[in-house]
């Protein structure tokens, strides 16, 4: 895992549309960076439209949201028109930012092992530090009186950053 305070590692990926996209370029920004297994799946789908229906509150937060897979762009392509998405989606195929951000690497499913992406997020200052980390995430958590969306949690720990 990434420590609080470190540099954010620099990557420069295609967007959606083709077009590469690189990190310092939101230098000034805080940068919401969410590494997702796959397009189209249930539990990411629910975490792109968690974050394309927050996405009015963190701009106000002067924050992007930058979700990342090793799927294709035409495949964020796809997903986006097919779920209405307003975020910015990099295709990762080489892996090299998951691998930098530690979302890459070893899981278990029903006992068996297999390398895999680690559903993660990272809030990265305008200064490009690691501000906070969430590994392992589960996009959304039932309790007994309500479901925790992680989208919220983020919201949260980004106010409290900026506070």
């Amino acid at each position: 895992m990434l420590n609080i305070g470190e540099a954010a590692p620099q990557f420069c990926l295609a967007n959606q549309d083709d077009v590469d996209m690189c990190l310092k370029a939101f230098r000034g920004n805080w940068v919401v960076l969410y590494f997702y297994p796959k397009d189209n799946t249930p539990g990411c789908t629910n975490e792109a439209c968690d974050f394309t229906e927050a996405m009015p509150q963190f701009g106000e937060m002067d924050a992007v949201i930058l979700g990342v897979s090793p799927d294709s762009t035409k495949s964020h392509r796809n997903f986006i028109e097919k779920h209405s998405l307003d975020i910015t989606l990099l295709s990762d195929p080489e892996k090299s930012a998951h691998r930098a951000y530690k979302a890459w690497g070893m899981k278990k499913n029903y006992g068996k092992e297999y390398e895999g992406v680690i559903r993660s997020t990272y809030i990265i200052s305008p200064d490009q530090k690691i501000a906070a980390v969430w590994q392992n995430v589960k996009v959304r958590v039932k309790r007994k009186t309500d479901e925790v969306k992680h989208v919220d949690e983020v919201r949260e720990k980004l106010k409290e950053l900026q506070s």
